[in-house]
């Protein structure tokens, strides 16, 4: 199986523009003979990284409340034109999507943004789509928090494949609902930080005896719209690089594939081998029979969470 990280730049708070950019990078990966493509956290529309640099939890900041309008304005449906459009490409050349997405609820939730990581099957279009369970930090003041729907894998080119968003990977009980699913590929998405995906990326490789993927992004002050409220403080504070990068690969024994890529704007593929997984499972398979069920009682709840039921 071939894959591949699109460590690549978005059309910042531009749905339409970025989503052409994912179609475009489909095409490069499909002459490349690629099976699946997986794209940054939040790639369509962009990462919400002004927060952090421009006191984003001031309540009541006419300008942070216009901020928040744009970065939902900019957000994406799960049945609009942008994954529509995403679905047909995939289809159209035979690829798996992962995809990081800034998503706008439906219904009673449409004034809400949530960080989702959705997946695109070449034949079923989207088959999943999961909403961060908990942002990180200030990622809280313009995220709503998830649900366990979208925990479930994906059978590409006979391999199972699973992802996470960004910190969730650090939480011990959604990898362990990823490893129980069978992952033999595990799929995580950053903004953008080889000093995040370092550690992480091996250990996941290490603990589930899984191929271990991280797909990040770049941005950068110049990715920032002119008319964005807070872009001349953006300037002001001098911020060049947010995020840098930092895509990789490791095997299923913890070595590297491909150790963490910054700085520049590619495709990070390689060739992996099911065989792999299977020959490190012999001593360790951390839900099969390293496990102890009879101890530990796991039980993952996939209900999509709503404001209300209603009952006729």
């Amino acid at each position: 199986m071939r894959i591949a990280a699109a460590q690549a730049r978005p059309v910042w708070l531009d749905p339409a523009a970025t989503t052409t950019k994912v179609v475009n990078w489909l095409g490069d990966a499909a002459a490349q003979q690629v099976d699946m493509v997986v794209f940054p956290e939040a790639f369509l529309s962009g990462y919400p990284f002004w927060l952090e640099l421009t006191n984003g939890a001031s309540f009541d900041d006419p300008r942070q409340k216009e901020a928040y309008a744009a970065y939902l304005d900019a957000a994406v449906a799960l049945d609009g034109p942008e994954l529509a459009r995403v679905a047909d490409a995939a289809r159209e050349l035979g690829i798996f999507v992962y995809l990081g997405i800034t998503e706008r609820g439906g219904g009673p939730a449409s004034g809400t943004v949530f960080c989702t990581l959705v997946a695109i099957d070449p034949t079923d279009g989207v088959v999943s789509a999961h909403r961060k369970l908990m942002p990180t930090y200030e990622e809280r003041l313009v995220w709503g928090i998830g649900d366990g729907q979208g925990l479930r894998t994906h059978h590409v080119a006979g391999t199972r494949v699973g992802g996470l968003n960004c910190w969730e990977n650090w939480m011990p009980q959604a990898r362990h609902a990823m490893y129980a699913e069978g992952e033999d590929l595990h799929v995580s998405v950053w903004p953008g930080n080889p000093r995040n995906t370092a550690d992480i990326t091996r250990f996941i490789a290490l603990e589930g005896r899984v191929w271990s993927l991280a797909a990040c992004g770049l941005l950068s002050l110049r990715d920032v719209p002119r008319d964005f409220p807070f872009r001349e403080d953006l300037e002001g504070i001098g911020v060049e690089h947010y995020c840098r990068g930092g895509s990789a690969i490791a095997a299923p024994n913890g070595r590297w594939l491909v150790e963490p890529v910054s700085d520049e704007e590619r495709l990070v593929v390689a060739d992996i081998d099911l065989g792999e997984v299977r020959a490190e499972r012999q001593n360790f398979d951390p839900t099969g029979h390293y496990s102890r069920p009879d101890v530990f009682d796991v039980t993952v709840d996939r209900r999509r969470r709503a404001a209300s039921r209603v009952i006729d």
